[in-house]
């Protein structure tokens, strides 16, 4: 296959460090695409744009919330769709933690500003999401392997590392 076009995206789990919970954030019925299933924080790199700032405005956008990169928890290729190349997008996946605004914990959960791309939102720890999410969705099948991902790294990640990410995020910069 040949060289083709194709989208970047993000994916952003938000967790929340004082109650151990994810941000989970369910699709409005009129998406195009995975109508009605619950997500996480995502959205297409726009051109000029490098991941981490793709990644800091679409947080923005969609929940109103600042936050601190963490780990990166993998990368997707997949259709949005039918299997054609104007339909590829290639994603990095990242855990962030949210913060106030300067780097804190925030002193008590926020509430999420409702946009036309989400119905609604929930927080759910881990155990609550394993429960709550249908695994018979592959979107939300999706979502649990990010979930499950982030306990993960949470458990073995050094405090070093993520305290040098939450810092400097991920992106290098070209000269």
């Amino acid at each position: 296959m040949g060289i083709g076009t194709f989208y970047a995206g993000i994916g952003a789990l938000l967790w929340d460090p004082k109650s151990d919970a994810y941000l989970l954030l369910k699709r409005s019925k009129t998406k195009d695409f995975a109508a009605g299933a619950w997500e996480c924080v995502t959205g297409r790199v726009d051109q000029g744009e490098g991941f981490g700032e793709a990644l800091h405005r679409e947080v923005r956008e969609e929940t109103g919330l600042t936050i601190a990169p963490i780990s990166i928890l993998g990368t997707t290729c997949f259709h949005r769709g039918e299997e054609r190349p104007e339909n590829e997008l290639l994603g990095v996946v990242y855990y962030c933690a949210i913060t106030d605004g300067e780097g804190n914990p925030p002193t008590a959960r926020p509430e999420i500003p409702l946009s036309p791309e989400h119905d609604t939102y929930r927080w759910v720890t881990a155990e609550q999401a394993r429960e709550f999410l249908n695994v018979n969705d592959s979107s939300e099948q999706w979502l649990l392997q990010v979930i499950e991902k982030a306990e993960f790294i949470k458990q073995h990640l050094p405090k070093g590392m993520i305290d040098y990410y939450r810092q400097f995020g991920f992106d290098i910069d070209t000269f």
